[in-house]
């Protein structure tokens, strides 16, 4: 709560909450609400301008623009959102494990993130759709799985910056088990750095989710989605060249937003993705200094 009146203080965090709770307020009621059935086809007004049956127009085969953008928001985001939960939820925990639980486990583990880090996205979503078939459900765990990388690096980087304070050393020492530190000193310190993460991760999850379905894999049409909504009006400029607008406009918006948000929860909880540590005070000059202690410190 603190952080959400913190962030509320700031203008841009602020319009991004804003525009964000739109697009989530599409997201469940955008079907609902719409004026038209989106896959209805009003074929004696296609490729028709705004007007005030069709405030938006129509599409190629005379269905409703407005009607077809509010319904396809939930598809869109419900996407994007599961490919970050899919992330998350592989990336966080393994990330605390490699900190945690010895060099063998951590060389395991960051074997895996450099092998998912090389993969590219597009790529690697439409080899599994082409494997576990065409889907919507297939293509957000192909994509999840390449964003738990993400969440691995930087739940690590914050965990081992935390593993040496002296606070964690005290509870060790007085016979805290690794569970109850994980959780009562950990956790509440590697939350800020997730969701700052969670919130840039979904931005690029939206963008992957669009151009899948402007390729035609995940969200098959007549279903809406903005990138099946994009793809599908490029065909036709001639007749509409400003009907792309539409569906790119929702996107920047909500794209832009995650990524504003994610710069003001930064600024306001102090999360880094690579913690810094102030460098010791010592007498000895800097060439005879050990290599563990020149490892340890980073400069500030």
């Amino acid at each position: 709560m603190k952080t959400l009146k913190a962030l509320w203080r700031i203008p841009s965090a602020r319009l991004a909450l804003l525009v964000l709770a739109a697009i989530a307020f599409l997201a469940v009621f955008g079907g609902a609400l719409a004026p038209h059935d989106p896959l209805q086809q009003y074929t004696d007004e296609v490729l028709q301008g705004p007007s005030s049956a069709h405030w938006l127009g129509t599409d190629y085969v005379g269905r409703d623009v407005l009607s077809r953008l509010m319904a396809g928001t939930r598809l869109s985001v419900l996407g994007a959102l599961e490919a970050v939960l899919i992330g998350a939820v592989l990336g966080v925990p393994s990330g605390l494990a490699s900190a945690w639980l010895g060099p063998r486990l951590e060389w395991i583990t960051l074997r895996i993130s450099d092998t998912l880090v090389i993969l590219p996205f597009t790529v690697f979503a439409i080899a599994v759709a082409g494997t576990l078939g065409n889907g919507l459900q297939q293509a957000m765990i192909a994509i999840g799985v390449l964003m738990s990388p993400i969440f691995y690096r930087v739940t690590r980087a914050a965990a081992i910056g935390l593993r040496r304070t002296q606070y964690v050393e005290a509870a060790e020492l007085m016979g805290a088990t690794e569970w109850w530190t994980l959780r009562k000193h950990i956790w509440s310190k590697v939350l800020p750095n997730v969701a700052v993460t969670s919130a840039q991760a979904m931005g690029a999850a939206l963008l992957v989710v669009a151009s899948l379905a402007f390729l035609g894999l995940g969200i098959t049409p007549p279903a809406p989605t903005w990138g099946g909504m994009l793809s599908a009006d490029l065909g036709y400029l001639a007749q509409q060249p400003w009907a792309p607008i539409f569906p790119a406009l929702l996107m920047m918006a909500t794209v832009g937003s995650l990524n504003l948000l994610a710069d003001s929860m930064r600024d306001v909880t102090g999360a880094t993705t690579a913690p810094r540590r102030r460098p010791r005070r010592t007498n000895a000059r800097p060439e005879k200094q050990s290599r563990e202690e020149q490892r340890d410190v980073v400069p500030a």
